[in-house]
């Protein structure tokens, strides 16, 4: 990466740009833009954001954008592919370690409690229970024998009033 930040650098001193004009043009933080001549990738935030700030830089420079990000994209492979498969497995297990100890230090304001027990079946019966019980009242209801009422309307021809007689 520095021999990366040294071409770009180069190339921007060859432009007659300073570095503060460079960083005003591409309205990036000027800091940023000398991490990035002089390899410095801790001061992003991460290599997604680093690669767009490359890739304007270059851009703006007057280089071709591709190359340079193929450059790079090098620098990245060659970087990650050093590390061993036996220093992931390490940093994992460190991961899971670390995560262990932070369940065994803890307060007793933030105990977690035990989860209690699914509860939806008990409501699920408790609610078809209520239900059949509905359906049978109902049915009890329509079902049931009635009594014998027989109505018998009397119209008064004289006044026009009705009567009603229940027997």
């Amino acid at each position: 990466m520095k021999e990366l930040g040294q071409y770009l650098k180069d190339t921007r001193i060859n432009n007659g740009v300073s570095i503060d004009e460079a960083a005003q043009d591409l309205n990036i933080d000027s800091f940023l833009l000398e991490s990035i001549e002089e390899g410095n990738t801790r001061a992003f935030k991460d290599v997604l954001s680093m690669k767009e700030k490359v890739k304007d830089y270059a851009k703006y420079l007057g280089l071709k954008p591709e190359e340079v990000i193929d450059e790079f994209n090098d620098y990245l492979f060659e970087k990650t592919s050093k590390i061993s498969l036996q220093d992931i497995i390490d940093a994992e297990k460190d991961i899971n370690k670390n995560k262990q100890d932070i369940k065994k230090i803890s307060s007793p304001y933030t105990i977690i409690k035990p989860k209690r027990k699914n509860r939806k079946p008990i409501l699920y019966g408790l609610f078809l229970f209520a239900l059949l019980v509905l359906i049978v009242f109902l049915l009890f209801q329509l079902l049931r024998p009635k009594k014998d009422k027989t109505t018998i309307e009397l119209r008064s021809k004289i006044e026009g009033d009705y009567f009603e007689f229940t027997k």
